[in-house]
């Protein structure tokens, strides 16, 4: 079946949480704090595959989400990034905002695209700390990813082009090998 537009959402990864630690050590009274710094959340990807020709693969999966970032810990251990994910389409795909129409991408050559930018990750307590305020105990939350609604439209030059005369039955044909819904009558149009 060949399809020639998709509507999707995308959500690139959240970043993850800053973290609330502090040292300890077996002689050391009050050590200070070492809380790690959350992950960036991972982006959404678009690539060219040549071995696809049709978008219908984003007939029924329509969320993609990319992995987000892991969350801090204490010894002032970051988190891990999220995956980005990568989507890959047919080569002359047109990436297009759903709401506002406006066009993002146009993905004819090779290299891909970043479409959604995933969150930032959030600061830990160590960050925070000051000659005045030495245990702060509070830490900066990961930021949301993007995320939008997408219109993948698929450009295409026509191969084959139907002539002839009126009542013939080239609405018919075109009716019966794609999924176009013609007018069908005895009448010209």
């Amino acid at each position: 079946m060949f399809i020639d537009h998709a509507k999707i959402k995308i959500k690139a990864g959240d970043g993850g949480d800053g973290a609330v630690a502090f040292h300890r050590e077996k002689y050391v009274a009050s050590g200070g704090p070492d809380g790690g710094d959350g992950g960036r959340g991972g982006d959404i990807v678009f690539q060219v595959d040549d071995n696809q020709s049709t978008l219908s693969d984003f007939r029924y999966r329509r969320k993609f989400a990319a992995e987000n970032g892991q969350s801090g810990s204490g010894k002032r251990c970051n988190g891990r990034r999220g995956k980005d994910l990568v989507i890959r389409v047919p080569r002359g795909t047109l990436i297009k905002d759903a709401e506002t129409g406006r066009l993002i991408a146009d993905l004819s050559a090779d290299e891909p695209q970043v479409i959604a930018k995933g969150g930032r990750g959030g600061w830990g307590n160590s960050h925070f700390a000051t000659a005045t305020r030495q245990t702060p105990r509070f830490s900066k939350p990961g930021a949301t990813g993007e995320a939008f609604d997408v219109q993948l439209e698929l450009k295409l030059l026509a191969d084959v082009g139907l002539v002839g005369y009126p009542s013939v039955g080239k609405s018919t044909l075109v009716s019966v090998v794609s999924e176009a819904k013609p007018q069908i009558a005895d009448y010209h149009f």
